[in-house]
């Protein structure tokens, strides 16, 4: 049997259910296929859980743009949803005088990306709201805060069930044949099935080049090659003496070692950055060694054998080691000649601030 559905989307990643959501709310029967039997169990829960502002995208592109929206959408829905989330902040300090020209040019980009909102402050004035912290000079981010990533998806799941969505876990996209009428889908699982769909979105994350791989229609050369880069995150024993959190200027390949905070109030450090050739979640003890120079440059204070290992994420890069960071790459109809097909590649950070955008912005791409 050959059911019929106006849409299907393939991942039930935070990104994935934002747009599962948008398509119900808008009336659109649709599906969402998971390969685990779980919601969301590689890159929407294996982050900081930041909500982040929007201070380190070129302007103009897609992830400065979707960041600054998905802000202030994120912050709408967790209140107006219940999900659990603290607009803490967060400091980006400098902690070596050739540092503090790049402080200014982080400010005078985010005012072009349109986020108004950054502080300058001194030395003393960032000592006075953090006395623990060394540095030179720092900018305030009020804007930056943290979030539930589980109940952010919980809530975006239990939205689009109620407008009709509904959710195959343990359900992988096995291959799908672009007709003219849609897309002809073959799921695998404990219970194969046949789907037809006149709306395909592809928001598989790690997975997202192998599923489009998968789908008879579209032309090999719209084919990513994606990279994983996996960081190591490091929680502190104890209650970290920081209200807010704490982020060195960014560097290549990441935001640096950075402090944050979740919902408890437990701190922890990371990510460092580390390419890898397969999904692989291991943690090297020995890595935690690193961190605590990098930490001790703005916080002297960490005590000796307070790191431990915690988990480890992985992100689906577009862009490899050395090379300039590149953007989100949202593939349309108008990129690959595809009608109703949507792939999601290098859907990273700030993805899950940007997630309702994202969605939105799939929407308009499919001219909804």
């Amino acid at each position: 049997m050959t059911e019929k559905v106006g849409a299907v989307v393939v991942g039930a990643g935070v990104v994935g259910l934002a747009c599962a959501r948008a398509l119900a709310l808008r009336g659109i029967e649709t599906i969402v296929l998971e390969a685990h039997d779980a919601i969301g169990l590689e890159t929407s829960s294996r982050n900081s859980e930041v909500i982040h502002a929007g201070l380190y995208y070129p302007p103009g592109s897609l992830k400065a743009r979707l960041c600054v929206e998905g802000n202030r959408r994120l912050y709408e829905f967790c209140a107006a949803h219940r999900v659990a989330h603290r607009r803490c902040g967060k400091l980006i300090v400098a902690t070596a005088p050739e540092q503090e020209e790049k402080l200014a040019a982080l400010k005078s980009q985010s005012l072009r990306n349109g986020v108004a909102d950054l502080q300058p402050l001194s030395a003393a004035e960032a000592r006075a709201l953090e006395p623990q912290l060394r540095a030179r000079a720092a900018l305030l981010s009020p804007s930056t805060g943290i979030v539930d990533s589980h109940g952010l998806m919980l809530a975006l799941l239990g939205e689009a069930e109620a407008h009709g969505a509904a959710l195959a876990l343990m359900s992988p996209l096995v291959r799908a044949e672009a007709r003219g009428d849609g897309f002809l889908l073959e799921v695998g699982g404990a219970e194969p099935m046949r789907l037809v769909c006149g709306l395909l979105i592809n928001s598989a994350g790690l997975h997202a080049a192998k599923v489009a791989a998968a789908i008879g229609g579209l032309d090999a050369c719209h084919l990513p090659a994606l990279r994983y880069a996996r960081g190591n995150y490091f929680s502190l024993a104890g209650r970290a003496p920081f209200s807010r959190l704490v982020y060195p200027l960014p560097e290549p390949g990441g935001l640096g070692v950075h402090l944050t905070l979740d919902l408890g109030g437990q701190a922890r450090f990371g990510p460092d950055v580390e390419w890898i050739g397969a999904i692989d979640y291991t943690i090297d003890p020995r890595r935690g060694d690193a961190f605590y120079a990098e930490v001790r440059k703005y916080w002297p204070g960490l005590p000796d054998g307070a790191l431990a290992p915690a988990y480890a994420g992985i992100r689906p890069k577009l862009s490899g080691p050395g090379e300039p960071a590149a953007d989100f790459l949202v593939q349309s109809p108008a990129a690959h000649g595809v009608a109703g097909l949507v792939n999601l590649f290098g859907i990273e950070s700030p993805g899950l601030t940007a997630c309702l955008a994202l969605a939105e912005h799939v929407c308009r791409e499919l001219g909804l």
